[in-house]
């Protein structure tokens, strides 16, 4: 699987297409706040290039604008990166450089990525963006799996919300959530309702907590000495594993 596949599994009309190379200074210019980021993309990056615009009139799909922010173009970008390259650093500094919501696809040697984040406006620039959460991404190792075919047909733009840009991209976002379900769960599943899809997405945080507070809990008792201690951080472990094992019968 190589970006073109990532592009065809997203079928974009050909309206929509741009197909040019992005030059690196408009990272540097735009996305790099420090000299050790600017450094981070020259090293890093190996080609950007600007696959498709997504507007109003290539998609016939309206834009959004509320006090929060406005989704007048959401762009897709292709990304090639070197072996050694700072892959969760660039893919924030990517998604910042560009002033729309970008979906953001990602290779790096056998490893490809597929990477959204909302936008919002500064709060003390309102000629600015900033990003408004972390990055959501799903990533394919190889040729043989890390996602479904049920994924990739699902992430076909025509089958996302079409009420404004802001639902096509929530669409988006809200499938890739589907596919990080599905690697806990082994099922994919899409989300039947918005309301459905938000509450995923407050569970699959609260799972990643609970692995994370497990795995620090377990590297504690590996090095406590005093039973008792020992005790009441695997009681500790227990309760997470169960709300854990709970939290797995919601997604």
């Amino acid at each position: 699987m190589n970006l073109e596949d990532w592009l065809a599994a997203l079928a974009l009309p050909q309206a929509t297409r741009v197909g040019q190379r992005v030059p690196k200074k408009m990272l540097l210019e735009h996305g790099a706040p420090t000299a050790a980021d600017k450094r981070v993309i020259t090293d890093g990056i190996e080609e950007l290039q600007w696959f498709a615009a997504l507007k109003p009139t290539t998609v016939g799909i309206p834009e959004y604008r509320d006090d929060t922010r406005e989704y007048l173009e959401v762009a897709v970008l292709g990304l090639s990166l070197r072996p050694k390259a700072k892959v969760k650093r660039l893919l924030e500094l990517v998604h910042r450089a560009v002033p729309y919501p970008v979906v953001l696809l990602v290779k790096q040697g056998s490893e490809q990525t597929l990477s959204l984040c909302h936008k919002r406006n500064a709060l003390n620039e309102t000629s600015k963006t900033v990003l408004d959460g972390e990055p959501i991404e799903v990533t394919q190792s190889g040729e043989s799996g890390g996602v479904s075919s049920d994924f990739l047909r699902a992430l076909a733009w025509d089958r996302q919300p079409r009420g404004d840009l802001w639902a096509l991209y929530q669409g988006w976002a809200d499938t890739l959530l589907a596919q990080r379900a599905a690697v806990v769960t082994g099922t994919f599943t899409p989300a039947p309702s918005p309301e459905r899809a938000a509450m995923r997405r407050g569970n699959l945080f609260r799972y990643q907590q609970l692995a994370d507070e497990v795995a620090r809990l377990r590297k504690t008792a590996t090095g406590e000495s005093q039973v008792a201690r020992q005790v009441d951080i695997n009681l500790q472990i227990q309760r997470a594993l169960a709300e854990q094992a709970a939290l797995l019968q919601e997604l």
